[in-house]
């Protein structure tokens, strides 16, 4: 590995930091015909692992059972020296289990709904889970950046 790729690679802890406050996480499935399946999703983590909950009919997860394989991106920065971002290359694993849904979309919920009363983050969080999986992406490889490592230089 160079220098440079060494230079600005995130630790764990800039990782699950750069994580936290990011927004929109992109993922690829490999559809029927073999062409890339490219989305853009709202996520938390579980078990410090991306983690998301869409419906179990849709294409992403019909791609899933089919083969497991995903990519993730998670990128920021509007020029070079700002550039900071992830690519998680691993296995989704859909998980049907209501319990886990819950708890997938009950951190979404904290994390991109404001609610008045925490009471409230059940309630909402069930009647989004209705025809719902969780997908949790679990790493086979994770690549990471952030430019402002490299103090303006190029």
């Amino acid at each position: 590995m160079s220098k440079r790729r060494d230079a600005i690679k995130m630790t764990d802890d800039e990782m699950t930091a750069f994580l936290e406050e990011q927004r929109v996480v992109n993922i690829a499935t490999i559809g029927p015909d073999g062409n890339i399946h490219l989305v853009a999703m709202w996520y938390s983590l579980r078990n410090g692992n991306i983690a998301f909950e869409t419906f179990a009919k849709s294409q992403k997860v019909l791609n899933l059972r089919r083969d497991p394989r995903i990519t993730a991106l998670i990128e920021d920065g509007e020029d070079y020296s700002q550039l900071r971002g992830l690519e998680i290359v691993g296995k989704g694993i859909v998980h049907d289990d209501a319990e886990v849904l819950s708890g997938v979309a009950q951190e979404v919920v904290r994390k991109y709904i404001e609610v008045e009363k925490e009471q409230d983050v059940a309630a909402i969080a069930e009647a989004m889970a209705r025809n719902r999986v969780a997908i949790e992406i679990v790493p086979d490889k994770v690549v990471s950046w952030d430019h402002n490592k490299l103090g303006g230089t190029y």
